[in-house]
């Protein structure tokens, strides 16, 4: 259980090796409130999406641009929430990655795999900025 409110914020340029640096700050934030390996994981793999998704379909890879990732913690849950600078996406059509036709494309797996690890997935009215929320249960 995380027994303060905190927030703690970090920006990334718009390039794949920035991806690199999110794993040592999952790392810490999961130290500093002695989150488990079970949902260290899924925090993991949830964060890595959203900022990939960010740097490549938001942003385009323009260097101009930036990726802000804050993390905000209360007692009971800790929230990413990641942003970019792009045109935002319609969110609320997004095919189906586990449908046959769908299966044996590239792209389009990074929401389902946010969905499926995250308690709760939040987009902005333009999706523009996700919000990965994560219950944290006493142990």
């Amino acid at each position: 259980m995380i027994e303060e409110n905190t927030m703690q914020h970090m920006q990334l340029p718009s390039q794949i090796e920035s991806i690199s640096q999110i794993e040592s700050f999952i790392d810490d934030v999961c130290d500093q409130f002695s989150i488990g390996e079970d949902h260290y994981g899924n925090i993991l793999i949830a964060l890595t999406e959203a900022i990939n998704n960010a740097i490549t379909h938001g942003n385009k890879f323009d260097a101009a641009k930036k990726v802000n990732v804050e993390m905000e913690s209360n007692p009971d849950e800790i929230c990413f929430t990641v942003s970019d600078e792009g045109e935002g996406f319609d969110f609320d059509n997004i095919p189906d990655p586990t449908l046959p036709e769908n299966i044996t494309k590239i792209n389009g797996r990074g929401v389902f795999l946010m969905k499926s690890l995250a308690d709760e997935v939040i987009f902005d009215e333009k999706g523009t900025k996700t919000t990965l929320k994560f219950t944290i249960s006493a142990n």
